[in-house]
């Protein structure tokens, strides 16, 4: 009865952990093609991101199987719709890495999958936001991002496989509902109700969106410009107001929600390592060797959290 019940709390989020290690395997796989760190970390990362992706696949398959109101209320809940994107962006994240151990072909099909599913979801959410009724201010929250970012990961490696006005498409799609959204976003934090605590990890979603579309940009016009550096240097205030405030989000308990620490700052780490190889600015490479730092420290922290939640039923139990 127990398992039973678990099953049917296994939430969507849990993808999230597969999100944020697939980033991490990118930003090691750079790390070591660019900064020299001779490791071969992202091996077996990547490894764990497989692993985990099939096995969290499985149980919410299962979970699909055993009890799809309960998939159908996760789709139909304002802040839990935001989670399903996440699998576009594994595929896309696994392309890039693909491309980076020069498996095109596989890289490639998985760009098509997680383009489509990608273009898909924002389609699909979108017209939730327009149309539902249940939809209210207090929903809003950084997490609103995870739909939209998803299309600025797209050109990274979609410029490598097909011709660039497809990646040029997706770009602007996530750029300007990135910036509508922000501004929503904004407002809702500075003038509304505080973030519930478990919400709380998804500020640093924020950081995610000017350090990818900074890479995207750069890597859709060859060249690190005026417009570029806007992005990254936002991207890293950001990186600074966040850290500033480590204290904070230290006393907060963890959820499963706080792997939202993860992929902005795996982003962030891929940035500053290519904007050090586009610049050779000697000043990118320490900085980029300090947030690989701190990226791997706060993986480790979060795998360890996140199996002792587990094993102390902590995670997939009925929410109040």
């Amino acid at each position: 009865m127990i398992k039973k019940l678990r099953l049917k709390n296994f939430p969507i989020s849990f993808y999230s952990i597969v999100l944020g290690l697939a980033g991490f395997a990118v930003a090691w796989q750079k790390a070591e093609s660019i900064l020299g760190i001779d490791l071969n970390l992202s091996y077996v990362i990547f490894a764990l991101v497989i692993i985990s992706f099939i096995s969290i696949s499985l149980i919410y398959i299962y979970k699909f199987i055993k009890f799809p109101s309960e998939v159908k209320n996760e789709f139909n809940n304002p802040i839990k719709i935001n989670f399903f994107p996440i699998i576009a962006k594994i595929f896309l994240l696994s392309s890039i890495l693909l491309l980076g151990y020069n498996t095109i072909v596989l890289s490639k099909t998985l760009w098509i999958i997680g383009a489509c599913l990608q273009l898909g979801f924002t389609l699909i959410i979108l017209s939730v936001w327009m149309h539902s009724s249940y939809f209210e201010l207090k929903h809003i929250s950084p997490a609103l991002f995870i739909p939209i970012v998803g299309n600025i990961i797209v050109p990274i490696a979609g410029v490598s496989h097909f011709p660039a006005e497809i990646s040029w498409f997706f770009f602007s799609i996530g750029f300007f509902l990135w910036l509508i959204f922000m501004t929503i976003v904004f407002y809702r934090i500075i003038f509304h109700e505080p973030l519930s605590e478990k919400l709380i990890p998804t500020f640093f979603i924020l950081m995610a969106p000017p350090a990818i579309g900074f890479i995207a940009y750069v890597k859709l016009t060859g060249n690190v410009d005026v417009f570029a550096k806007i992005m990254y240097y936002f991207s890293l205030f950001l990186f600074i107001a966040l850290l500033s405030q480590i204290k904070y989000f230290s006393r907060i308990k963890f959820f499963l929600s706080s792997w939202a620490y993860s992929f902005p700052l795996d982003a962030f780490t891929i940035a500053t390592i290519f904007i050090y190889h586009k610049t050779n600015i000697i000043f990118f490479k320490y900085l980029a060797i300090f947030s690989l730092s701190v990226l791997s420290v706060l993986i480790l922290i979060l795998i360890y959290k996140t199996i002792n939640a587990v094993k102390r039923h902590k995670i997939c139990i009925e929410e109040e």
